[in-house]
C-alpha cells in the first residue's frame, strides 16, 4: 500500500475553521500577556539592545538552537537540550502536517507526506517524542526526587510537567488510536516506521472499529486543548522562559564582556547616580527577571554564596523582579541587602555560566554607585581609608607617591614621563609598586622584557592607581579622577604599546579607559611574553619536569578569554599542570576582586582558602598565578590553612626567569 496517511482522519476538514479560530484565540492571550509584561518592563529606564540587529539575530539563533550554553552543566543541562531539540522537532512537524493540509494540498495539489519521505517524517516524530518524554522524565526525576540543593521547587513546576507530560501522552495515544483503526492490520509495513505510536496500536488492537474512533476524537481534541492551553499560559509561567531567554541571546550585550557604563559627571541635570529604586534601572535589567530560568548554575558557581555570604546572583536577579512586580518606586536596597551587594567579587562566574544571558554585575555596580555616590557608605571603614589614600596619595596603601617607582632601582628602564623613549610602556600598578612580594613579579617582567632585547619604560612617581577597584566599589568618581590623570600622563609619553602585569590595571587602560580617551594598545604580560617566546626573541633552558597547577584570573580567564598563553608558557618552561576541577572558564575566585582586595572578609567562610583547598587537592606543591590580587589572597589563603608545608605560591614570572638564567 502508499506510504501517506489521510491528515485530519476521523476529525475531519469541516473543523479546520474553529481549530483555527481557536488557536488565534490562545495566540491572542499569548500576545497579550507579552504585551503586559513589556509595560512591566518600561519601569526600568531605556537602553538601545536593538542595534547592529543582524549580529544579534545571529547570535540568537545559534544560542537557541544550539543549546551550547544550556548543555554546558551536564547535570539537567544536556536533559533540558535533548528536550528542547526534541520538542522543537514535534512542533516543526506540526506545522509541516498543517501546511500540508490546508495549504498544500487544496492550494498547489501537491502531497509531501507520500512515500519515503513520509517513512522518515514518521520515524522522526516518533522518535522524537519518545525523546521528550525520556528527557522530560529525567529533568522530573531531578527536580522532584533528586532534589539538588538550592533548586527551588514551586506549584508550578509540578503543574507545567504535567502538562507537558500530558501533551506528549495525548500526541502517542491519537496516533495509537488511528494506527489501530487504519494501519495495524491494513499497511503493517508502514505502522514499522512509527514505533512508539505502533506500541500504543497494539494495546488498542482488537477494538472496534467504533471504539476506535471515539477514542481517537476524544484524545485528539485532549490534545488540542492542552496544546492551546500550553501556548495562552506561556506568558504567565515559568514557561515564559522559552521566549524570554531566547530574547535575552538577542538583547545581550556586544560591548567588551565587563563593560561598564560611564558616568557623564559633569553633567549637572544628573539628579541620582546607581540604582536605588526599580526607576533606576534599566529595562533589560527588569527583563533579566522574566528570562531567568531559576535554575541555580549562577548561584552553584558564585565564590561569595558558595562560601556562606548572603549573595545569590540567581535571588538577586529575582529580587530585583519581585520589587518591579511592587511598583517602579520600590527600593532596591532594601529589597536585596547592602551586606549581598558589598559580597560580590565581580568575578563574572555567574555570567560566565547563565544559559539566560542574564547580567549580574552590571547590577551590583549600579546599586553600589548608590550606596557610595548618594548614600557615603562602603563595606568598611578599611574601604573608606583605602579611598582617602586613593584621593590623597594615588594608592591605597597611603604610601608616597614619590616611592611609586622605587621598586625599579638598578634595572634597566627608562623614565618615559622625562621624554626618555622605550618600547613599551610598563604600568606597574600599586601592588607591583608598593607590595615586597610583588615588586619582585615586577623586577622579575622587566628582566625577561630586557632578555628579550626590549627596551621597559615606567612612569615612576607620576604613575597612579587605574582605579579600577575603586569603580568597582562603586566610587566612579574617585575612578575617573584617577584615570583621567593617568591618561593625561601616559599620552603625554607619546608610548604606543602598554604591558601591564595586572589583569585589572590590563582591563581597566585596555576597556574602560576608551571611554575616556585613551586609545593605546594594552596587553598582559602573559601574552606579551609568549609571544616574544613564539617570534624567537626570549630562549627558554629545558630542565627538569615539575608539578604544578595554574589559577585562572578572573579578570584575566572570563574577561578576556586569555587561557592558553599561560599554560603554553609553563608548558615550554618544563612544568606540567595538575588542573583543578575548576578551572579555565570555570576557575574560583581568589576573593580579591570587586575592590574587595581593599576590604576584611567577615562574613562566612574565606574564598581565598576554598581556593587554596582546590589547589592543593590536585596533589600539585606549585600553584601558579598570574595577578598581583590572587598572589597576595594565596600567600594570606596558606597561611590560614593546613597548606603551608605542602603547597608554595609562585607568579608566573618567577617561573620563567629561572628559565632564563635571569
Amino acid at each position: 500500500m502508499e506510504a501517506t496517511r489521510e491528515i485530519y482522519w476521523n476529525i475531519g476538514h469541516g473543523t479546520v475553521l474553529s481549530m483555527y479560530l481557536l488557536a488565534a484565540a490562545a495566540i491572542v492571550l499569548l500576545a497579550r500577556g507579552i504585551w503586559m509584561r513589556v509595560a512591566h518592563w518600561r519601569q526600568g529606564k531605556p537602553l538601545n539592545r536593538f542595534d547592529r540587529y543582524p549580529e544579534r539575530t545571529r547570535r540568537m539563533i545559534a544560542e537557541v538552537l544550539g543549546q551550547k550554553k544550556v548543555a554546558r552543566v551536564r547535570a539537567g543541562g544536556v536533559f533540558h537540550a535533548l528536550f528542547f531539540w526534541s520538542f522543537l522537532i514535534l512542533f516543526a512537524g506540526t506545522l509541516l502536517v498543517m501546511l500540508q493540509a490546508d495549504f498544500m494540498t487544496p492550494v498547489l495539489q501537491i502531497n509531501l507526506l507520500q512515500g519515503h519521505f513520509y517513512r522518515g517524517f514518521s520515524l522522526v516524530l516518533d522518535v522524537a517524542g519518545a525523546g521528550a518524554i525520556l528527557m522530560l522524565a529525567g529533568l522530573a526525576v531531578r527536580r522532584f526526587l533528586l532534589k539538588p540543593v538550592g533548586l527551588e521547587t514551586v506549584n508550578d513546576d509540578y503543574r507545567i510537567h504535567a502538562l507537558l507530560f500530558a501533551i506528549l501522552i495525548t500526541g502517542f495515544l491519537v496516533e495509537g488510536a488511528r494506527m489501530a483503526a487504519t494501519e495495524l492490520e491494513q499497511n503493517p509495513e508502514l505502522a514499522l516506521f512509527s514505533p512508539v505510536g505502533l506500541g500504543v496500536a497494539k494495546l488498542m488492537a482488537g477494538a472496534s472499529l467504533e471504539k476506535l474512533s471515539l477514542l481517537h476524537r476524544t484524545f485528539w481534541w485532549l490534545h488540542f486543548a492542552l496544546v492551546l492551553g500550553f501556548i495562552s499560559i506561556l506568558s504567565r509561567t515559568k514557561l515564559k522562559h522559552i521566549f524570554f531567554t531566547s530574547a535575552n541571546a538577542f538583547f545581550a550585550p556586544l560591548e567588551p564582556k565587563g563593560a561598564l557604563a560611564t558616568i557623564n559627571l559633569e553633567d549637572e541635570t544628573i539628579e541620582q547616580f546607581g540604582a536605588a529604586t526599580v526607576a533606576d534601572l534599566s529595562w533589560k535589567d527588569i527583563f533579566d527577571a522574566d528570562a531567568c530560568t531559576s535554575c541555580k548554575r549562577c548561584q552553584d558557581r558564585c565564590p561569595a554564596h558558595v562560601t556562606a555570604k548572603p549573595l545569590s546572583p540567581m535571588k538577586l536577579i529575582q529580587q530585583i523582579g519581585e520589587a518591579a512586580e511592587s511598583g517602579s518606586n520600590t527600593g532596591l536596597i532594601e529589597t536585596i541587602g547592602a551586606e549581598a551587594i558589598w559580597s560580590c567579587t565581580t568575578c563574572r562566574a555567574c555570567e560566565d555560566i547563565c544559559p539566560a544571558n542574564n547580567e549580574h554585575v552590571n547590577k551590583v555596580i549600579e546599586l553600589r554607585r548608590n550606596l557610595t555616590l548618594m548614600e557615603g557608605t562602603f563595606p568598611g571603614d578599611e574601604v573608606r581609608t583605602a579611598a582617602t589614600n586613593l584621593e590623597v596619595n594615588g594608592n591605597p596603601f597611603g604610601m608616597a607617591f614619590a616611592a611609586r617607582g622605587d621598586w625599579a632601582e638598578g634595572l634597566e628602564v627608562v623614565r618615559v614621563g622625562e621624554g626618555e623613549p622605550a618600547d613599551i610602556l610598563y604600568f606597574a600598578g600599586c601592588y607591583a609598586s608598593f607590595d615586597k612580594r610583588n615588586r619582585e613579579v615586577a623586577r622579575n617582567f622587566v628582566k625577561i622584557c630586557n632578555a628579550a632585547g626590549v627596551k621597559v619604560g615606567i612612569l615612576g612617581k607620576d604613575e597612579k592607581c587605574c582605579g579600577e577597584p575603586a569603580r568597582k566599589l562603586g566610587n566612579e568618581y574617585l575612578y575617573q579622577m584617577l584615570a583621567q590623570e593617568d591618561i593625561e600622563t601616559i599620552k603625554a609619553t607619546g608610548i604606543r604599546k602598554i604591558v601591564t602585569t595586572c589583569p585589572h590595571c590590563f582591563n581597566t587602560l585596555s576597556r574602560d579607559y576608551q571611554d575616556l580617551g585613551l586609545a593605546i594598545e594594552t596587553e598582559h604580560y602573559s601574552t606579551w611574553i609568549n609571544q616574544l617566546l613564539e617570534d624567537g626573541r626570549l630562549k627558554l633552558k629545558q630542565g627538569e619536569l615539575q608539578d604544578c597547577t595554574y589559577h585562572d584570573s578572573c579578570y584575566l580567564g572570563r574577561y578576556k578569554d586569555i587561557l592558553s598563553e599561560p599554560r603554553a608558557l609553563l608548558n615550554a618552561a618544563g612544568w606540567q599542570i595538575k588542573e583543578m576541577d575548576q578551572s579555565g572558564y570555570a576557575s574560583f575566585c581568589c576573593g580579591a576582586g570587586g575592590g574587595r582586595i581593599l576590604a576584611e572578609e567577615n562574613l562566612g567562610s574565606r574564598i581565598n582558602v576554598a581556593r587554596i583547598e582546590q589547589a592543593a587537592a590536585t596533589g600539585a606543591g606549585i600553584l601558579v598565578s598570574n595577578c598581583p590580587f590572587c598572589l597576595t589572597m594565596f600567600e594570606d589563603g596558606i597561611k590560614t590553612s593546613d597548606c603551608e608545608e605542602t603547597l608554595k605560591v609562585r607568579d608566573l614570572t618567577e617561573i620563567i626567569i629561572e628559565r632564563i638564567g635571569g
